[in-house]
């Protein structure tokens, strides 16, 4: 028999065993069978809000004279009452939209706290000063537009830190100094618009790796230099426009490779050189500009292979040599512009095939010879022929 000692120790022990069983138990007998639902939330309950996100706003209100705006906002009001802004169920901003709000004054750097933003549209207002490098710290900003405001000074290299960014506007401003190369770090990007600034320097090739670019938008501006090889690699891109600027050298190649390409605007620059071929390649063109630089050399043949193309205009360049025939291929050609060259011999017939041609301009070539009559029906809107008369019948 054991000592009193070690039988009263096994009887603790397994009294100890029985403990979560008969505390289960009790908690069995005690919890009812049906649990009520619990109580729902009223529908005029207030959302929580981020104290950081509404001292950024209110950073941006007195920034910029909120007391003048459209629709200004009411302090005592949450924040997701207030014009223009949207939050999400954390009570954290994830879109401002006060375009064209009557906004004056500058951007806050405390807009670079507002971590949850996916779109910041403040365009179309009164807006100057620098762009705040602070916001190159939005991770999740997809929409960013600025333009149509009086921003000046440099584009923030820091930008090119928003890797979720699709759309960026920054034209229409007074933005000076060069297009940061950093930009071409934006993976995700679909819409380029810097248009409309006093940029300077050469285009980064850099912009050449952003392979989701649907979009590129530099015109008006004082860029120089030669067109990058590197942007025929845009894969994606449907618009180039780079009218207006001072680029100069010759027109890439590369440029045929953008098969998804619809509109080529280079026109008034100061480009030198011949037309490639290769643009020929552009099956998908529907809109083609060179006008105003100083292009040599003949009108390539293979510009007759773009089946969509319905403007191509050549005028004030330098190019020589015969219309080729292939131009009458373009059965979508509406206005056909090859005016103030060095152009010579006759018109050719072929171009009485553009049924759909309602502009036509030659003058101030060297033509010879006489317009062919299949022209006469398609010319109802303009045509400017430099003198010459339609051929008899």
């Amino acid at each position: 028999m054991p000592p009193l000692r070690t039988y009263l120790l096994r009887l603790c022990a397994s009294a100890l065993l029985l403990l979560p069983l008969l505390a289960a138990c009790n908690a069995a007998e005690l919890t009812p069978t049906n649990t009520p639902p619990p109580e729902p939330t009223p529908a005029n309950t207030p959302l929580p809000e981020s104290p950081v996100d509404r001292e950024a706003l209110i950073a941006l209100y007195y920034s910029a004279n909120g007391e003048e705006w459209n629709n200004p906002w009411q302090s005592g009001a949450p924040m997701d009452e207030w014009h223009g802004v949207t939050v999400d169920s954390q009570g954290r901003v994830v879109e401002l939209n006060l375009y064209d709000n009557n906004l004056i004054g500058y951007l806050p750097p405390e807009l670079g706290n507002l971590a949850n933003l996916k779109r910041l549209g403040l365009g179309g207002n009164r807006l100057s000063g620098w762009i705040p490098r602070e916001l190159g710290n939005l991770a999740n900003l997809k929409r960013l537009g600025l333009g149509g405001n009086r921003l000046s000074g440099r584009i923030p290299r820091e930008l090119g830190n928003l890797a979720n960014l699709e759309s960026l506007y920054l034209g229409d401003s007074q933005l000076s100094g060069e297009i940061p190369g950093e930009l071409g770090n934006l993976a995700n990007l679909e819409t380029l618009w810097l248009d409309g600034n006093r940029l300077s320097g050469e285009i980064p090739g850099e912009l050449g790796n952003l392979a989701n670019l649907e979009t590129l938008i530099l015109r008006d501006n004082r860029l120089s230099g030669e067109i990058p090889a590197e942007l025929g690699n845009l894969a994606n891109l449907e618009s180039l426009d780079l009218r207006d600027n001072r680029l100069s050298g010759e027109i890439p190649g590369a440029l045929g490779n953008l098969a998804n390409l619809e509109s080529l605007a280079i026109l008034r620059n100061q480009l030198i050189g011949e037309i490639p071929a290769e643009l020929g390649n552009l099956a998908n063109l529907e809109y083609l500009d060179i006008y105003g630089n100083q292009l040599i050399g003949e009108i390539p043949a293979e510009l007759g292979n773009l089946a969509n193309l319905r403007t191509l205009n050549l005028t004030s360049n330098r190019l020589f040599g015969e219309i080729p025939a292939e131009l009458g291929n373009l059965a979508n050609l509406e206005g056909l512009w090859l005016g103030d060259n060095r152009l010579s011999g006759e018109i050719p017939a072929e171009l009485g095939n553009l049924a759909n041609l309602t502009s036509l301009s030659i003058i101030g070539n060297q033509l010879s010879g006489c317009i062919p009559r299949s022209l006469e029906n398609q010319l109802g809107i303009y045509s400017n022929l430099d003198g010459l008369l339609y051929c008899l019948d």
